[in-house]
This record gives structure tokens, sequence and C-alpha cells, in this order.
């Protein structure tokens, strides 16, 4: 059993950074990045669940900021890499722009919020074990698409992609920024 278990952290872990999909049935990007027009960005993303810690959460109540939405797992190599750079956007543009986790994949809430204390995340991730959360974003990423981030107006529109892990702090300063001047 222990041998089974090795072997799939092993192929979730490597699929996990690569581009396409592996056998464990997950996707991750290459960290392109798309920016979506104003007059193409679709209806506001709908999204209601509990936090890690239990609470209730409802993205209809970030409307008013820009909120950067960001895929993650603990054990994904890019989440992790990533994170730091997504607490340190938070503290800097905390109470302007929102910031959401969604919390996919992992066995229990007590893993995720391991993680969050491991590099001191402080906004709220809501978790889905199944990656239902994900389709939230239906039409916009793959439901399996892991690390990935949305930026959304401040209508809570779909403004930007980045598929796989974030490319630098200066792309997501410039994606947040992009989205909050066309809103």
């Amino acid at each position: 059993m222990r041998a089974l278990i090795a072997t799939v952290m092993v192929a979730l872990l490597a699929g996990c950074g690569q581009s396409g999909t592996n056998e464990a049935g997950y996707i991750s990007g290459d960290g392109r990045t798309q920016e979506i027009p104003v007059a193409d960005r679709g209806e506001p993303v709908e999204l209601t669940g509990e936090t890690l810690e239990g609470k209730p959460f409802d993205l209809a109540d970030t409307r008013g900021k820009v909120t950067v939405l960001n895929v993650w797992w603990t054990g994904c190599a890019p989440c992790r890499k990533e994170m730091p750079m997504l607490q340190a956007a938070y503290e800097e543009l905390g109470d302007e722009v929102a910031f959401v986790g969604l919390n996919t994949r992992d066995a229990s809430a007590a893993q995720g919020l391991a993680f969050e204390r491991h590099y001191g995340v402080e906004y709220p991730s809501v978790y889905s074990p199944d990656g239902a959360a994900v389709l939230a974003l239906k039409g916009s990423l793959a439901p399996r698409a892991i690390p990935a981030t949305a930026i959304l107006d401040a209508e809570g529109r779909v403004a930007a992609l980045i598929r796989g892990e974030i490319p630098s702090a200066r792309t997501l300063d410039e994606l947040i920024s992009s989205a909050g001047e066309q809103a």
C-alpha cells in the first residue's frame, strides 16, 4: 500500500509542474497569460463555499475590488513556489485588492491550513477537495488546471488568466493594475 501511495504522489507531483495532461489527469500550463478585453468578459463569477477554517464564503463579497483567485494544492511544487509571491502581493495590496485561494485535491482542510501557516498566508481559501469550485470559472480554466490564477475586475468578471505558475511578481502586478484600470 505504501508503494502505491508513493507512486501516486510522485505522479501527481511530477504532473503538476509540466504542461499538458498527465496520467493523473491534472493539467498545468506554462505560465502564459491572457488578458480579456472588457467587452468579452461575460458575467461575474459566482462562487460560494467554505473556507479552510470552515467559515462560509461568497465571492460576491469581493465585488468592488479587483480579485486575485488562485487555484492551489499542497502537493503542487509550482503552487509552493508562487505562494510567497501571492502573500507578498496581498500584504502590499490587501486593502485595494481581494485575494482568495481555491484549495483543491487536499484530503483534509488541515493539510491546507498547515500549508497556509507554513507560507504565512493571511487571505481566505475556499476548500474544494474535489475541485468543483474551479467550475465557477468554466470557460476560462480547465477544471483540473493547477496552479492557475484568474484576475477578476471590480465587477467580478474574469479580466486575466494565468495558466500555470505565475511567471513573476511583475506579471501579477501588471495584470492586477490592468484589471483595475479597464473595469
